[in-house]
């Protein structure tokens, strides 16, 4: 079940594309970030910026047009920012992940309007425990970076009452990498993580209400980050850095004489405390199905530090509520209808402070109805937003986006179905875009807003076929995505690896295609094929977009033998050579990895140990998504071992 659609469907009933990853799968591929751990599925990467911070791309489109959500909430940290900002999750307490790809703006606003991630957790209580208490406990040992991770979580029950207790505690040195690198280890790869939540919820026979406190805590170094550029400023379009009299004629070649040995490396100490409220419930009132409320309570602040002295500090300190009813059919129509609200109150201070202190509020209601007639299921949506953000500089903006869907799902019979789907989405142009004006060291940039942007729209078409029954299943989808006035960063202008850029808008397409197949030849053995490729570019002006993934083909298969199950995967990454202006081409390179399990018998409980190994063949490959790429490159060869078990 895909409990972020808006009727909580099946993933093969559902006409968005959605990829669900859970069970053994999950526990098998967790990493430290959210974005790692997505990695290789089928029409998601992500932009690694070392090991502390990763955020999930989809189909070449990542933050502020991906939105992460916890259980159908936003997530409000600063990753949306920049990419050195990690998404605050933790990915060995999720017992799910949902992935919708394409536009998700419908249900969840202009911050989806390339996708969204839902993560699935725990830390409230939806059913009582069988037994009167339930758990889990698992520790890990990885190779590659030194990881010690270990997971605790305790559910106990008083009637109708449950709380969880639940946490995590991860140590890792910086990444081993191959020695052609030049280098043995990413400087500043490192990442050290503690999280721990407590909730509870009352639950009865017709749903549950209930409220956690999640504290995470975490210290992990920045890679690539450099302060030769601290003085460069804008002429006009072009840099002026230093005695430099700078030109568009420099040499963009030039290298930076560096003296011997390594300077620190920056890193950020980030503390978030969150507060969720969350309850389902049938039958709430006469004509409907079902009530959901999601609310968010975020106090967030990340230091920067250099030298253990603090050089810049974010702040965000934000809520989100969110209401869904669902009524009973009438009329042959069935559906939800609800309200959003969303309030963000974000401030930078320091040597990097590019964004003026602002505030954010966002007002949405949305109506989402289906109709079934005969083997065809018929749905449309509508969404109205209202946003406005004000500084502290006396600038504001107020932007009102639209959306509109509609799309159909054909029910062949034998298991197959093609969905077909229409979108008009709109995004309003956020604080960044708007405000920004400063330099922003972690990316190597001088970033400059324009508080004259308007709504980006864009008009979509997605066709998914599917085979959900038999021995072979698939999805495969394919799209088609045309921006008026997207907004992105155009670089003005160069002085070696620093750049200018400058938010604007230019028209651009998004097309592509991706999917798995997959064959079950028996109970013991199942293969499967998989694949994706986008192809971005801009619309008149010609050219590509930057930092678009490169295309990627594999396959994997699994083994269940006496107890042991095995699961060994190859993939392609092919060389990246359409380019943006001052990118540089990414090489291909080939991604094997493979998982040892076995199940233990502990009578009433049960464990697990398994071997993770990533990289095996120990690739030096580089992530074109990404912004530090050729500073940090992926992670070597690596080995994880777990031990888990579930009581």
């Amino acid at each position: 079940m895909v409990t972020a659609t808006a009727l909580q469907q099946r993933a093969d009933e559902t006409v968005t594309p959605v990829l669900t990853l859970g069970g053994d799968d999950l526990v098998h591929r967790r990493q430290a970030t959210l974005g790692e751990t997505l990695a290789g599925q089928p029409g998601v990467n992500f932009d690694n910026f070392g090991g502390g911070a990763s955020r999930p791309v989809i189909r070449g489109q990542t933050a502020p047009r991906v939105q992460v959500l916890s259980d159908a909430s936003q997530i409000q940290d600063a990753s949306q920012v920049s990419p050195d900002h990690a998404v605050v999750t933790e990915p060995l307490l999720m017992r799910g992940i949902e992935v919708l790809r394409g536009p998700a703006t419908l249900l969840y606003g202009g911050g989806a309007i390339g996708g969204a991630v839902n993560v699935l957790d725990s830390k409230i209580p939806t059913t009582l425990p069988t037994d009167g208490i339930e758990g889990i406990a698992e520790g890990r040992l990885g190779t590659a970076d030194n990881e010690q991770s270990l997971v605790g979580g305790l559910t106990g029950a008083i009637g109708n009452f449950a709380i969880r207790v639940e946490g995590v505690a991860r140590s890792s040195d910086d990444y081993r990498v191959p020695s052609r690198f030049g280098e043995r280890h990413v400087d500043g790869s490192y990442n050290d993580t503690s999280t721990w939540s407590v909730g509870g919820a009352w639950v009865g026979e017709r749903g549950y209400i209930g409220a956690a406190y999640t504290r995470h805590t975490s210290e992990y170094g920045l890679p690539g980050h450099s302060h030769d550029y601290e003085d460069c400023h804008p002429h006009g379009s072009s840099l002026h850095c230093g005695g430099h009299d700078h030109s568009h004629e420099h040499d963009h070649d030039h290298e930076h004489e560096h003296e011997e040995g390594h300077e620190e490396v920056p890193y950020v100490r980030l503390r978030s405390e969150r507060i969720d409220i969350r309850s389902d419930y049938e039958e709430p009132l006469p004509g409907f199905e079902r009530v959901r409320f999601r609310a968010g309570i975020t106090k967030y602040r990340h230091e920067e530090l250099e030298h253990d002295e603090v050089a810049t500090t974010f702040r965000n300190k934000a809520h989100d509520v969110r209401l869904e009813l669902t009524h009973k059919p009438l009329a042959g129509l069935r559906g939800t209808f609800g309200v959003q609200h969303a309030k963000s109150d974000f401030s930078a201070v320091g040597t990097e402070a590019y964004l003026p202190e602002s505030e954010t509020t966002n007002t949405g209601l949305f109506l989402f109805e289906t109709l079934q007639s005969g083997p065809v299921r018929f749905e449309a949506a509508v969404r109205q937003e209202w946003q406005k953000v004000e500084t502290t500089l006396n600038r504001r903006a107020e932007h009102n986006p639209f959306s509109v869907s509609g799309a159909a799902i054909w029910e062949a019979g034998s298991g197959y179905s093609v969905a077909v789907s229409l979108a008009r989405s709109q995004r309003a142009p956020t604080a960044q875009e708007l405000f920004a004006r400063g330099v922003h060291l972690a990316t190597n940039t001088y970033e400059v807003g324009d508080a004259t942007l308007g709504k980006e729209t864009s008009h979509s078409v997605d066709v998914t076929l599917r085979k959900s029954l038999g021995d072979t299943h698939f999805t495969l989808g394919a799209y088609h995505q045309d921006f008026d006035g997207y907004i992105y960063a155009e670089t003005l202008d160069r002085f070696e690896d620093f750049r200018l850029i400058s938010y604007t808008a230019h028209d651009a397409t998004f097309t592509g295609i991706d999917g798995e197949i997959h064959h079950q030849f028996s109970p013991a053995l199942g293969l499967a094929v998989f694949g994706d490729y986008v192809r971005a570019k801009f619309k008149d002006a010609g050219g590509n977009l930057p930092r678009i993934p490169a295309g990627r083909l594999g396959a994997r298969g699994d083994v269940a033998l006496a107890g042991f199950t095995v699961n060994a995967e190859y993939f392609r990454v092919f060389e990246q050579d359409r380019i943006a202006a001052y990118e540089t081409r990414s090489p291909g390179y080939d991604m094997v990895n493979a998982t040892v399990s076995y199940k233990l018998d502990l009578g009433e409980q049960s464990a697990e140990i398994y071997l993770r190994g990533t990289n095996l063949a120990n690739a030096l490959a580089f992530n074109h998504a990404s912004f530090i790429k050729d500073a940090s490159p992926l992670r070597g060869r690596n080995l994880v071992v777990g031990l888990r078990t579930v009581f």
